[in-house]
């Protein structure tokens, strides 16, 4: 019975999604299935929101053999996690009840949405490695649909390069829980670490090789470099409220399995120092000015985003291969604030392309006279992205460079170069994110010598609101951030 809510968190979604292409009633009416998901994804929120306050729980599930049991288990980070992904998984349901109009396969679509969440509450709420992975890849099965959507050739070939990058990736992430297992003083999750220290069937150097791998094997569905390729040309394919969730979400299920691994497998002090830490805050480092470079030439709008996701996620990772609480605190709160901010950047783009049909950012002249609301939501979020104060995207990039300034590292040339990067990525956001609001606000050209935007379509409240929120919780969480900061330091404390 303790596990039970654990269950639920998993299969109520999952229910939900067969639910909606098996019931006649759900698919009766375009609202009558708008109604039954909002529901679903209403009362998911309820039920993690029960699993957050219910404090840790553990459920086994079964074992495939002594070594491998499948279970559940809530703790801290699942806390974060399943939160931030509920939320802004519901927020962007919400808004494509409107969007999702003019799109084919709707139900399919919603179908496909509600499997999706399933897998990533199942992500979350692992307490092994073997549960970790089977979600992992059950999330990347079932979230390729989402990229093939439009059934074009673009959108097949981004789904196909989306599905190879997501297996590699996967399949090197197996690679170290096949090598760790039979290393490990527990198969369950261990705040701190459970490689044993002493009797390795393996010698130090090939393990660290193999943590290596499997970190950045993990790191694929997080965009970071080396195998970073599939996230620029998967987001902009599939529809807005898709690729917001692909973008601010699915990106932090690989963030979540790197958390995982280091920090309750592996343990940080074994990695600490060695050239396993160097090397993957040079690939993280190289990801964050890499992806600032390619949004900075990106014309297309929903690209530039993308190209800017590779970048604000390795934000993240760059926070949590220092090693150290500072960092870490602000790696849990660059996930937050990006997860808010680039679900609503996407959400902006849609609702734009939705009324207008624009997608580069050229044809933006004069768009603030007709949609000032979207306009000025997405100035916003830009500029929270940029890390200007005091917008929420300025304390979490504050805190990952105070923690490389703090940090004690074997080659102290990070220690400077983690928070130069991350000002110059900053300045390149700028360079990026603020030209569209500019021409869109300021751009002066005669009437006859520019395309002017026509708006087609008017966003209805269901576009508008949730953008708004999500804009309301990135300025309010940014002035009072403090009740998040306690929390991470208190989940920092006991991993550390």
């Amino acid at each position: 019975m303790e596990g039970l809510m654990l269950i639920l968190a998993i299969l109520l979604p999952v229910a939900a999604a067969f639910m909606t292409l098996l019931i006649p009633w759900v698919n009766q009416t375009r609202k009558n299935r708008c109604l039954f998901v909002g529901a679903a994804l209403v009362l998911e929120c309820v039920v993690v929101t029960l699993v957050a306050l219910g404090g840790e729980r553990t459920a086994v599930l079964f074992y495939m053999t002594d070594q491998l049991p499948i279970a559940l288990h809530s703790d801290g980070t699942s806390v974060v996690f399943s939160l931030v992904m509920t939320i802004m998984w519901t927020i962007s349901g919400f808004f494509s009840f409107s969007y999702m109009r003019h799109e084919k396969n709707e139900k399919s679509y919603y179908a496909f949405y509600l499997l999706v969440l399933g897998t990533l509450m199942g992500l979350t709420l692992s307490g092994t490695m073997v549960t970790m992975y089977l979600f992992f890849e059950a999330m990347t099965l079932l979230s390729v649909p989402m990229v093939l959507h439009t059934r074009s050739k673009e959108a097949i070939a981004a789904g196909i390069k989306y599905l190879i990058y997501s297996v590699a990736g996967a399949t090197m992430g197996l690679l170290g829980i096949f090598i760790l297992t039979p290393n490990l003083s527990s198969p369950f999750f261990v705040a701190g670490g459970s490689l044993l220290t002493e009797g390795l069937n393996i010698s130090r150097e090939a393990l660290l090789g193999i943590i290596f791998v499997t970190l950045v094997g993990f790191g694929t569905k997080a965009g970071m470099f080396p195998m970073h390729g599939w996230l620029p040309t998967a987001h902009p394919v599939a529809p807005a409220p898709a690729s917001a969730v692909l973008s601010g979400v699915i990106t932090k299920a690989g963030v979540l399995c790197i958390i995982r691994m280091i920090f309750y497998v592996i343990g940080p002090d074994f990695i600490r120092g060695t050239w396993v830490q160097m090397a993957l805050l040079g690939c993280a480092t190289v990801t964050v000015f890499m992806g600032s470079m390619l949004a900075l030439r990106e014309k297309l709008l929903k690209k530039r985003l993308a190209y800017s996701s590779v970048s604000q996620v390795s934000y993240v990772l760059c926070g949590l291969f220092l090693l150290n609480t500072m960092s870490f605190d602000g790696a849990l709160l660059q996930i937050v604030f990006h997860a808010l901010t680039k679900d609503a950047l996407f959400l902006c783009v849609g609702a734009i392309i939705y009324a207008t049909g624009i997608t580069r950012v050229e044809e933006l002249q004069g768009l603030s006279k007709r949609m000032p609301w979207t306009m000025s939501m997405f100035t916003i979020c830009a500029i929270s992205l940029v890390g200007i104060p005091p917008l929420g995207g300025f304390i979490s990039k504050w805190y990952i460079a105070e923690g490389a300034v703090a940090a004690t590292l074997p080659v102290q040339v990070f220690s400077w170069l983690v928070p130069t990067v991350l000002l110059v990525s900053a300045l390149l956001t700028a360079g990026y994110l603020l030209p569209p609001s500019i021409t869109a606000f300021f751009d002066l050209r005669q009437e006859e010598d520019r395309q002017v935007a026509v708006v087609r379509l008017k966003p209805d409240w269901l576009m508008v609101v949730p953008i708004l929120i999500l804009t309301l919780a990135i300025a309010i969480l940014g002035v009072f951030p403090g009740f998040m900061i306690d929390a991470f330091s208190q989940l920092a404390n006991t991993l550390f």
